[in-house]
């Protein structure tokens, strides 16, 4: 099966892109190499929270030093706290790791041979390491935090507070073996150790890429949504941007930046504005009070950037759309009674409200693209909406001016598995009064989201017969399609063209960018062949396929 996707231009292109947000950098001038390791986000946010299931988000990339080119990427479980070149050695030790939230302060020790890009972890047990260098070629000096926060079998609140030095001794490290480092090993003398704050760890790891590069390098991460302009431009929402332009040309136009951006984007009124649903889960102290801003969404002008409006929301939302223009906002966190507000095609104003029976919509987002209705999810059982959910539509005009809600069919087409079904992105596909939905989803069990439980399925649209069904290991982060091929994202960084009349698998590859992998976030069929691709490390790909 051949691999026919062709990246014609890369947008949003730097140094240092694959490893997002930097957390530890080093330099060896002698070898005219840097390594740094980094963190590319969650996947996930308030209105759709099933991207994270299985994604490994942490990274070490080796860069070159004069070209600034990336060699190899790695992951990482954890986060990367230091990293250190061996003396004279082709290697560099990694040291990860973090505090579970519950009990142990887990990570990892890691070799990284610089001639093949493999890392060996060499600990055995789970140990997070806080920071290391070498002391000579023989010897590794590390920091690592205690065992867990119950040491003797009693809870200690202050063991964030302290952490034991050890040296570590192989004759070769180049070759030593995965998991041979024992525990007892890292016992050694307990020192006071004060953890710095994120803040000034990422602001340190900026600096110097800053210096290396020798211009101010900013942090692009996750594109989560991305679609074309009819004059060519490119229009995105990433993290900590509203929004950004991109002109033919490839030239950055305008930008608005925002402290946790956008997350949806739809273009209106004659495609001169863009209406964008803006994340608000940050939280900050006033007084001795926690508090967060309130959801909204923002009115932008496509013109020049300008915000033209915004409408503060008392719920977090996910934005529907529907052919004819109707947008409705869906609201995403209450348990018990949703809701979706509905805005005309030419308006601006939230007109009407329509119940919808309450869950936790986070995990459950139907965003349908291509749509002659407003498609949502609902759950029926008070008990358990979450799992006994129904696909629904809204009709703005309805009956005498009033919207009208109409139930279509479960979510669950098999009534013999009787699943708890996680929603997804979708299309809509067919002709006038034969429409059918090709939708991605999960099945969800008490272990989150297992190999095998993931789908992408044609259904009729009107009764919710199946046509077809495929099945992967890994979430869904974007769909889009046409009449002949849907294209589908993952987040293990794949990407996997269906056959939309049959569900035959027309071709699947991991994405790359310049040999290294990349992971799609969002996606957008341009036209036929034609993909934009936004990735998690914060570029956005023009895509052609042969």
């Amino acid at each position: 099966m051949g691999s026919p996707l062709i990246i014609r231009r890369v947008l949003g292109d730097q140094p240092f892109s694959e490893i997002g947000e930097p957390s530890a950098v080093a330099v060896d001038e002698q070898r005219e190499l840097v390594v740094v390791g980094g963190d590319l986000g969650y996947l996930g946010w308030s209105g759709y929270g099933t991207d994270h299931y299985r994604w490994r988000q942490y990274r070490v990339g080796i860069y070159g030093l004069r070209d600034l080119r990336c060699r190899w990427v790695v992951e990482t479980q954890r986060p990367v706290h230091s990293v250190a070149f061996h003396p004279s050695l082709p290697i560099v030790a990694v040291g990860t790791g973090a505090y579970d939230g519950g009990y142990a302060y887990e990570g990892e020790l890691l070799i990284l041979d610089l001639r093949s890009g493999l890392s060996t972890s060499v600990q055995r047990g789970a140990r997070e390491v806080l920071h290391l260098e070498w002391s000579s070629d023989q010897a590794l000096r590390v920091l690592v935090a205690p065992v867990d926060s119950f040491p003797g079998g009693r809870y200690d609140a202050t063991t964030h507070t302290y952490a034991f030095i050890a040296v570590l001794e192989r004759p070769d490290w180049s070759n030593v073996a995965a998991r041979s480092v024992e525990r007892d090993e890292f016992s050694g003398q307990r020192i006071q150790f004060q953890r710095p704050a994120a803040e000034v760890v990422v602001g340190h790891a900026i600096a110097a890429l800053t210096a290396l590069t020798g211009e101010p390098w900013e942090l692009r991460r996750q594109v989560w949504d991305v679609q074309p302009l009819r004059d060519g431009r490119v229009l995105a929402c990433l993290e900590g941007v509203l929004a950004e332009s991109w002109r033919p040309d490839g030239q950055l136009e305008w930008r608005v930046s925002d402290e946790e951006g956008g997350r949806q984007l739809v273009i209106r009124a004659g495609r001169l504005e863009a209406w964008v649903n803006v994340a608000r889960g940050l939280w900050h102290w006033v007084g001795a009070e926690r508090v967060t801003e309130s959801p909204l969404v923002v009115r932008v002008s496509l013109a020049n950037g300008e915000v033209l409006d915004s409408l503060p929301l008392d719920s977090s939302v996910t934005l529907a759309t529907r052919e004819d223009g109707w947008l409705a906002l869906r609201s995403t966190d209450s348990y018990t009674q949703g809701w979706a507000a509905l805005i005309r095609p030419a308006g601006h104003d939230l007109e009407m409200r329509v119940p919808l029976g309450g869950f936790d919509a986070r995990n459950h987002a139907f965003p349908i693209r291509h749509s002659s209705q407003l498609y949502f999810l609902e759950g029926k059982d008070r008990e358990e909406p979450s799992q006994d959910k129904c696909v629904v539509s809204v009709d703005p005009d309805g009956v005498d001016g009033e919207p009208v809600l109409r139930e279509l069919f479960p979510l669950e087409w098999d009534p013999e598995r009787a699943g708890h079904l996680f929603g997804g992105p979708g299309i809509e596909v067919g002709s006038v009064g034969n429409r059918d939905l090709v939708h991605a989803g999960a099945v969800h069990n008490g272990a989150g989201i297992l190999p095998g439980n993931v789908f992408v399925v044609r259904r009729s649209g009107l009764y919710g017969a199946v046509r077809w069904v495929f099945t992967a290991d890994f979430p869904v982060t974007a769909l889009d399609g046409d009449q002949d091929t849907v294209y589908v994202a993952f987040n293990s960084g794949e990407l996997v063209a269906i056959g939309t009349p049959d569900g035959t698998v027309r071709w699947r590859q991991h994405l790359e960018i310049d040999g290294h992998p990349a992971v799609p976030l969002s996606l957008t069929l341009i036209g036929p062949g034609n993909l934009l691709i936004g990735t998690v490390d914060g570029r956005i790909l023009d895509c052609l396929v042969e």
